[in-house]
């Protein structure tokens, strides 16, 4: 496993996780990771967090990293999660669960709301909109949840839930990130 990437700040600032090489699997940029971040500066300490798509956990261990109380991760591809798993014990990330999932099954299940939501399915998929409608139907959102949505730049995030309100919009390269506030 040849793939790294080095978190950016907090409690394992510099440190390195592994990934594996998986079709979709894409770890969201340092740059955009940087920007997400200071986004959410005031929004991950003590914050119960769900990474779907975890892919590397990039997103997942960088919010562990800056204080978030727990972070669940779901990622569907085995080498993935296993993984996930080895970084998360290199770590001692006990805050960190991972959980091998396809992401509308794990969503069909028992709702706990979070309060903060990271959203990186595989580019030209489709699923961003539907996981953001889901994550809203089915219970999964905390009062005012922020909810990170990346995906290709060229997608159009028509059809969102009528009660979020898009806060940051922002295009590098061929990523699109997106970070939206659920009202109420």
């Amino acid at each position: 496993m040849q793939n790294k990437l080095k978190i950016i700040g907090g409690n394992w600032r510099s440190r390195y996780i592994s990934f594996v090489d998986a079709p979709g699997l894409r770890p969201t940029p340092a740059r955009v990771r940087e920007t997400l971040f200071n986004w959410l500066q005031n929004d991950i300490i003590g914050r119960r967090c769900l990474d779907l798509y975890a892919g590397s956990g990039a997103l997942g261990f960088e919010a562990a990293s800056r204080g978030a109380k727990s972070v669940i991760q779901v990622e569907n591809n085995s080498l993935a999660c296993r993984a996930l798993k080895e970084n998360a014990l290199a770590l001692a990330a006990c805050q960190i669960k991972i959980v091998q999932s396809d992401v509308f099954r794990y969503l069909a299940g028992d709702a706990e709301p979070f309060d903060v939501v990271f959203i990186d399915p595989p580019f030209a998929t489709g699923l961003a909109v539907q996981t953001c409608q889901w994550l809203e139907d089915k219970g999964w959102l905390g009062k005012h949840a922020k909810v990170y949505v990346e995906a290709e730049s060229t997608l159009r995030l028509e059809g969102m839930p009528e009660n979020w309100r898009q806060l940051k919009s922002k295009v590098a390269g061929e990523v699109g990130y997106h970070l939206f506030e659920r009202l109420g």
